[in-house]
């Protein structure tokens, strides 16, 4: 069976900290692929806000997810502090690509939770349809 492989950039310039709390964790006692999700979601508002963007507010439009990916590697807690790093790239006329680098904090290093990437499209919710990406959207990205 082929698995996904996320090649990660190697720098990121924004990373959020989040606590995996008791409601995070699914019947077999971790945290599970919807929540990792979540996990992304969270991490990725918190970039954009940092930007001045929000998924409804990104300069005259919106966001919406067009794909996801994860590749796990490690199992997620109650308790455990994880270091989610994000990074804008990929970019194209609609959209680009987000890439996240998950990272559990122990106290002697950090260790990688998980890879991650999301496709992300320009998008026009009052017409319902993808819009080109502004170009002042795509500097503020790239940082």
């Amino acid at each position: 069976m082929e698995r996904i492989k996320i090649q990660l950039p190697e720098t990121f310039a924004f990373s959020t900290l989040i606590k995996i709390r008791i409601t995070d964790l699914n019947m077999g006692g971790h945290v599970g692929n919807d929540t990792f999700l979540s996990l992304l979601h969270e991490a990725r508002h918190e970039f954009l806000k940092q930007l001045g963007y929000g998924e409804m507010q990104f300069e005259g439009f919106g966001l919406i997810m067009s794909d996801a990916a994860i590749e796990y590697k490690k199992e997620l807690g109650q308790g455990d502090t994880v270091k989610i790093s994000v990074v804008a790239d990929g970019f194209d006329k609609y959209g680009f690509d987000l890439f996240y680098r998950m990272e559990v904090i122990t106290p002697n290093e950090n260790l990688l939770a998980a890879k991650a990437k999301t496709g992300m499209l320009c998008y026009d919710y009052a017409t319902k349809k993808i819009v080109r990406l502004p170009q002042q959207a795509i500097e503020k990205l790239k940082g």
